[in-house]
């Protein structure tokens, strides 16, 4: 009978033990969102307008 009492109460401390803690829910974070917009500016006449510029701007010496 010492047997069994020793080891229910061995199994009830360990089992207390593994729940110390308590349970807390997983956080879980949302996927960002990304929206593309289109460019304000159009880079394809940006590189001819500022070679422009600077070719004005050498004539101009």
């Amino acid at each position: 009978m010492k047997k069994i009492a020793t080891l229910a109460l061995v199994a009830g401390l360990s089992a207390s033990t593994a729940f110390a803690g308590g349970y807390t829910a997983p956080v879980v974070e949302p996927e960002p969102v990304v929206v593309e917009k289109g460019s304000s500016s159009n880079a394809a006449i940006l590189i001819p307008v500022l070679l422009l510029v600077g070719i004005a701007v050498a004539a101009a010496d």
